[in-house]
């Protein structure tokens, strides 16, 4: 038995369709497999932000338009308020919603003390512990020769200004001690090592040198011997401390 000739009907139907959809510059217009161009946007805008891809960016503005109006509207309204609202303290150049920030405002905390720090998250950080009641210093970034980055690209100088100058200081008061909590890399004790040059024998007003020191590093507590890098292990051997019964090392 012979067997029908097969109709063109669905072969001239998809030719036929993707000509009247607009061909290739139909898709970001919002014709047949693409998105509308509000859709496209808002794609692009999430795309723009840091470790945030193509596919991820698609899977938010997705979220985006199935959420209601007024939730969709309270992320708006957020990224708008984050955008007016929030200023960087003109003392430590913390994130605060008034200048000066309520850190540097309260005279319950040593403002002798100066914890410096790379960003705003690590000062958040410190904070979140309740162990420190000093202040801070945000340098707002670390010096990188090989990404261009200098002293003046940080906030060096407001640092050695308040060391420097008291009255530049939360409450105007003389700092006696800078605490380094860079972040241990490369960059960061890079950093590190530069500003305790700089401050080594800086005066103020008073005639007194300040003190400088840095973060303790080493083995964190629970951590095994024979899975440390020998960076750890070094760390540790050089800020051992005495457990009594001897002089510190």
């Amino acid at each position: 038995m012979e067997r029908p000739a097969p109709t063109n009907s669905s072969t001239q139907g998809g030719k036929g369709g993707r000509g009247r959809s607009g061909g290739k510059g139909a898709g970001v217009g919002g014709g047949r497999g693409g998105y509308p161009r509000a859709v496209e946007g808002l794609i692009e805008a999430f795309s723009s932000l840091p470790g945030i891809g193509r596919r991820s960016a698609e899977r938010l503005a997705l979220h985006v338009l199935k959420s209601p109006v007024d939730e969709a509207m309270v992320l708006a309204n957020a990224i708008g308020q984050v955008k007016t609202s929030v200023v960087h303290c003109s003392i430590c150049y913390g994130l605060a919603d008034g200048d000066p920030c309520e850190i540097c405002v309260d005279d319950r905390r040593d403002r002798g003390q100066v914890l410096v720090v790379e960003q705003p998250r690590d000062m958040i950080a410190l904070e979140a512990t309740g162990m420190y009641r000093g202040l801070y210093h945000v340098l707002m970034g670390r010096i990188s020769p090989l990404e261009g980055i200098g002293p003046d690209d940080v906030t060096i100088q407001g640092l050695l200004d308040r060391v420097g100058e008291p009255e530049k200081n939360a409450g105007g008061e003389r700092v006696r001690e800078v605490i380094l909590g860079l972040n241990p890399t490369v960059e960061g004790d890079g950093t590190a090592m530069y500003l305790a040059e700089r401050l080594k024998g800086l005066g103020n007003q008073g005639g007194e040198g300040v003190g400088v020191s840095r973060l303790a590093r080493g083995l964190p507590t629970g951590w095994q011997l024979e899975y440390a890098n020998k960076a750890v292990l070094a760390d540790a051997l050089e800020g051992r401390r005495s457990m009594g019964g001897m002089d510190d090392v």
